[in-house]
């Protein structure tokens, strides 16, 4: 543990010297100063608190449906809400079903005996991935019950390393551990862990929760008109580059296109490139006319997933970077999906490219090659269609079964 403290100590001084010229470091630090004080004037003694850890953005995504089915079910404890990451912080700290929205403090013994005595929680959940040692060695000193939810476990992951031991000790201080596979189960078994279940993943439930509640979205429509509609969400540049060329080749079907950064020379570019034509949904509204338009670029936040239901297909960015976004919210909707190479972490992609539900591509003749036969011939789309929509509800369930078993151990 010594060198993992002085690996922290480093951390928080190497974001301190970021902090003067970059913004993320910035709010990281900013986001942190006075922190117990705060914590203190919200939570009080008498609270019974229920704490709910996010790294970022995606993984709160993931927590949000336990969070808003324990304030349904169980009105009287108070949810405190932390994140890591600034780009999960900034964009949801008023997010209205939990009680209290924090930054994590640093992974330091002091911090962490103080944010627990403050918080003093009755029951821990966190989310897919973080495992901060000292945070899980005090639980565990605490006698807390913590969980962890939607996880996933790899062989080449640290815990099953001949120098993970303190890793492989940190996993004992999960009450339950609630994996999305059976290989993570088994795994787990190998190191004497035999309290994982195999419960899914939560995000299955909120996008289910999200096609429900989809809304109406008037300039969507006024954009569509009768024609068909193809929507790429979460979208980068060597994305937009392949997507260029069907939306040229098809000037009949009418195109949104979500960048996932809104980039103006990115943005620019698309508006340049199209042929049929090419507008921004913020300079519009539903009464303007799109009759020389093909294409929309979605340069605003928070409606995608409610667009996803006007399309009969749909691209997913990020797979010729990082890793694909969010392939679910298209296939709630029932959407054939392409995306780029790079999906292999991404246990939905293989499922439903395993199913013929979706497909990767690499290039724009593949692109093209996969979407042909999908706008030809309705019968084989709509096969497609059902086969994502099967996949997605078949598999929701997770946030039932999660937070039954957190709320029976409090009952005992």
């Amino acid at each position: 543990m010594g060198l993992y403290n002085i690996g922290i100590a480093l951390y928080d001084f190497a974001i301190g010297m970021a902090a003067r010229r970059n913004p993320k470091a910035r709010q990281w630090k900013e986001g942190r100063r006075g922190i117990f004080d705060k914590m203190r004037s919200a939570i009080s003694p008498d609270d019974r608190v229920v704490w709910v850890h996010s790294a970022s953005l995606g993984e709160f995504e993931q927590g949000r449906p336990i969070i808003e089915k324990i304030k349904e079910q169980y009105p009287d404890y108070k949810i405190l809400l932390t994140f890591f990451s600034p780009s999960g912080y900034e964009i949801r700290k008023n997010y209205p079903k939990a009680d209290y929205i924090f930054y994590l403090p640093s992974d330091k013994p002091s911090n962490v005996r103080r944010f627990l005595d403050i918080a003093h929680p009755e029951a821990v959940i966190f989310i897919k991935y973080e495992f901060w040692l000292n945070y899980l060695g005090e639980l565990r000193k605490r006698k807390i019950p913590t969980y962890i939810v939607s996880a996933i476990f790899r062989r080449q992951s640290i815990f099953f390393r001949f120098y993970g031991r303190a890793w492989r000790k940190a996993l004992e201080t999960f009450s339950t551990l609630f994996v999305q596979n059976e290989e993570s189960k088994q795994l787990l078994a190998t190191i004497g862990r035999d309290n994982a279940v195999v419960a899914g993943d939560t995000r299955f439930d909120r996008v289910a929760d999200i096609a429900h509640a989809a809304r109406r979205i008037p300039l969507i429509e006024a954009f569509k008109g009768e024609s068909r509609l193809f929507v790429a969400g979460s979208t980068w540049g060597p994305d937009e580059d392949i997507l260029q060329e069907i939306i040229n080749d098809n000037p009949d079907i009418r195109f949104v296109v979500a960048p996932h950064e809104m980039d103006e020379q990115r943005i620019r570019r698309i508006i340049d490139n199209t042929r049929g034509g090419a507008v921004r949904y913020t300079q519009c509204d539903e009464a303007s006319d799109f009759s020389h338009v093909q294409v929309l670029i979605l340069d605003t936040v928070g409606i995608l997933s409610s667009v996803y239901g006007y399309a009969s297909w749909s691209y997913i960015g990020g797979g010729f970077g990082v890793g694909i976004h969010n392939t679910l919210e298209a296939a709630t909707f029932g959407l054939p999906i392409a995306f780029g190479p790079n999906y292999a972490k991404f246990k939905e992609a293989r499922d439903m490219i395993g199913l013929g539900a979706a497909r990767s591509i690499a290039s724009a003749a593949e692109l093209k090659e996969w979407f042909a036969p999908l706008r030809d011939d309705e019968a084989a789309r709509l096969h497609i269609s059902r086969l994502a929509a099967d996949y997605t509800q078949s598999n929701c369930g997770a946030t039932e079964m999660i937070v039954d078993a957190v709320f029976k151990s409090r009952q005992h």
